[in-house]
């Protein structure tokens, strides 16, 4: 497993989706459902938009945890990656949120999953700092370089620098804070609509850092092991170029290989050289996801990665029998291999 690019992901798939009226303020990226079309239309449209997402992953080798929500009080529940963070070596962090109608999308069940199939052994969970005030909103708030332990973040009232500071020490993460904005100079909500790191290549509108001296330190700092720095245009956010996520699939023939999934929308808006930058490390997944991005996220959003190493496959105790003979007639070495009597 790639350090930065998981090869599990977690999904929700929520039985309703609608724009989330509470956090339309701050998020220039929200857009309102099309007159005349029905929430119930808009849910459907989603949930397809979900499953493509879905099997377009699978395709790609990547092992995919779905999470059915039929809350209808949730409406980003489809963006897991705001509350929940996993980090190898066996941690999980869970956030505070910003929006209190988002506060119970988190959910025990995800991280009994995790319990279950992956090594944890901490979860360390900040959403206690929500009634004073204070928020970090998982990876869509800091955009996380796993190599060089870096968490890039963009300031926003969703992206407490304190809570920065606390994160990095539990985690072993350097803070790179800083101001990002659009033209109109409206904060930017969310690190990771600008900013995507992969292995070997990163994208990010570096022109919506302001201040020219912090700009040039985070271009420095993502490209100093030789990471390819792909800049991206203020137009070619708002179609979401920056809400991608490089993933670790394999090939029908169980290869590795890496991905950068991505919308459709947002593939489009690459030039044929930003394309061929992406492509020298990654294969491009793009899916086509216009209802899912009225709500001002694309898919990096949906994506929870799964840092963690698997547990062994559960063993049913006649097999165990079965070894423990087998171990009984045949010693075994002390690196664990078995002895054949028969041999010469």
């Amino acid at each position: 497993m790639s350090a930065q690019a998981p090869s599990a992901v977690i999904l929700i798939r929520a039985q309703r989706f609608l724009p989330n009226p509470a956090t339309a303020a701050d998020n220039a990226f929200q857009q309102d459902v099309p007159p005349g079309q029905s929430d119930a239309a808009t849910s459907t449209a989603a949930l397809a938009e979900m499953d493509a997402v879905a099997e377009a992953l699978r395709g790609a080798g990547v092992r995919v945890h779905v999470f059915e929500d039929h809350d209808h009080t949730r409406p980003d529940s489809v963006f897991p990656n705001n509350w929940l963070s996993t980090h190898a070596g066996g941690t999980i962090a869970v956030y505070p949120m910003y929006a209190s109608n988002r506060r119970h999308e988190r959910r025990a069940d995800v991280l009994e999953l995790l319990k279950s199939e992956y090594r944890v052994q901490t979860i360390v969970d900040y959403s206690g700092l929500e009634p004073d005030g204070i928020f970090l909103e998982g990876t869509g708030a800091m955009v996380l370089d796993h190599v060089s332990r870096v968490a890039y973040t963009a300031i926003s009232h969703r992206a407490d620098t304190h809570v920065l500071e606390r994160f990095c020490t539990d985690f072993g993460y350097e803070p790179m804070a800083f101001d990002a904005v659009d033209s109109a100079g409206v904060p930017v909500y969310h690190t990771n609509v600008i900013a995507c790191i992969g292995t070997d290549v990163a994208l990010i509108a570096l022109g919506m850092i302001p201040d020219e001296q912090r700009r040039e330190q985070v271009r420095e700092r993502l490209s100093v092991n030789g990471r390819t720095v792909v800049e991206l245009s203020e137009e070619q956010i708002r179609e979401f170029a920056g809400n991608a996520v490089e993933l670790c699939g394999r090939t029908p023939e169980g290869r590795r290989r890496y991905v950068m999934a991505m919308s459709a929308r947002a593939r489009r808006s690459l030039r044929p050289d930003q394309v061929a930058a992406i492509e020298e490390s990654c294969e491009i997944v793009a899916v086509d996801i216009p209802t899912i991005e009225l709500a001002g996220g694309s898919v990096r959003c949906m994506i929870a990665g799964v840092h963690l190493d698997r547990r062994p496959a559960h063993v049913p105790t006649e097999l165990t029998e079965a070894v423990r003979a087998i171990n009984e007639d045949h010693p075994v070495t002390a690196d664990g291999r078995y002895v054949d009597t028969l041999a010469p």
